[in-house]
């Protein structure tokens, strides 16, 4: 079947190819309507398909981003994925993602590829472990924002949850609850993963602030599978803290899933708090306090940044965005409060 041209709208239309043109371009300054719909159903009815590579070549711009995640199953991901394509679906762009399962040479095959591919900017989820290659992406002037993360020594936009003060109103709350054994479970330690260390760090802090016992072994730092082994250990000491704080929805399903197989009662064998405000948070008995990262927030300031460095109106800056306490049933108790 023969591909059909600009030139065969234009003929169908009674008008210029250039008109068509402005048409496909969106410029009806000095269009009338009647022209606009002629154009509209010839396109229709031949079928009539941009060629997106030569109009790219021409405007210099695919009108395509790259986002790059670390796991596209984690909530704040799918949120901040969505703020994004909102924000690029206003401006006429597209959005490519890519998911790299924080597996750094994945990240560089993609971040490859979307260069390749001649996209106008990218977003990530940084790995940490492609400095050189994040090093290049800035000296070609690729317009870059990282999201959730920082890496050492590189100087671009970065849009992340305020994690300490995220960390302060959990502990906090549970400890004006009169919880005074508190227990953090978290995937392992890994530098590179600036919100995981931040609130493993903030969470000592916060404890030693309130003069309460950080006892080593309620910290518990483990993949995340294989959480409620670490936590039946406890169970069969007797050393289950009073409260647990899971410090993002993947660690506070292995809580869930730890409860349930001891048929715990919440917060009565174990009070419980989260970072990040699942969608199940309300509806689960008992419901779940959580704090909530302004996710969509997070996603609408990464792409308003992207589009002003596209425009050259922007120096690197890092935005630290305010989580929110939302208080439920999961970490309440009865009697005296302790005072913060």
């Amino acid at each position: 079947m023969r591909k059909v041209t600009m030139a065969d709208v234009a003929r169908l239309a009674n008008v210029s190819k250039s008109t068509v043109s402005q048409y496909l371009n969106k410029r009806y300054e000095y269009m009338s309507e009647e022209t606009k719909k002629r154009i509209a159903e010839a396109i229709e009815q031949l079928q009539y398909r941009p060629n997106v590579i030569a109009r790219s070549l021409k405007q210099k711009s695919t009108a395509t981003i790259g986002v790059i995640v670390f796991n596209i199953l984690h909530m704040l991901t799918t949120q901040v994925l969505r703020a994004i394509e909102d924000m690029c679906q206003q401006h006429d762009f597209h959005v490519i993602v890519c998911n790299t399962d924080d597996d750094p040479e994945k990240e560089r095959k993609y971040i490859d590829m979307l260069w390749a591919k001649q996209v106008d900017g990218f977003i990530i989820f940084p790995t940490g472990k492609n400095v050189d290659l994040y090093k290049k992406m800035i000296e070609a002037r690729l317009p870059l924002v990282f999201v959730d993360r920082t890496v050492e020594g590189i100087d671009v936009d970065a849009v992340l949850l305020d994690n300490e003060g995220a960390v302060q109103l959990a502990v906090r709350y549970l400890v004006k609850q009169g919880y005074k054994h508190i227990g953090l479970v978290a995937p392992p330690f890994a530098s590179h993963v600036i919100p995981r260390t931040e609130r493993i760090h903030a969470f000592r802090h916060v404890l030693r602030a309130a003069n309460l016992p950080i006892e080593e072994e309620w910290i518990v730092t483990e993949q995340v599978k294989r959480i409620p082994e670490r936590l039946d250990a406890l169970l069969r000491q007797n050393k289950l803290p009073e409260a647990i704080f899971a410090i993002n929805d993947l660690t506070l399903m292995e809580v869930l899933t730890f409860v349930k197989k001891h048929q715990l009662s919440i917060p009565t064998d174990v009070a419980l708090i989260s970072i990040d405000d699942v969608p199940f948070a309300s509806v689960y008995t008992p419901s779940l306090t959580t704090i909530a990262q302004p996710a969509f927030d997070m996603g609408k300031k990464a792409a308003e940044r992207l589009f002003m460095q596209m425009d050259g109106e922007t120096r690197p800056q890092m935005f630290r965005l305010a989580p929110k306490l939302i208080e439920r049933d999961s970490a309440k108790k009865r009697g005296e409060k302790n005072e913060w």
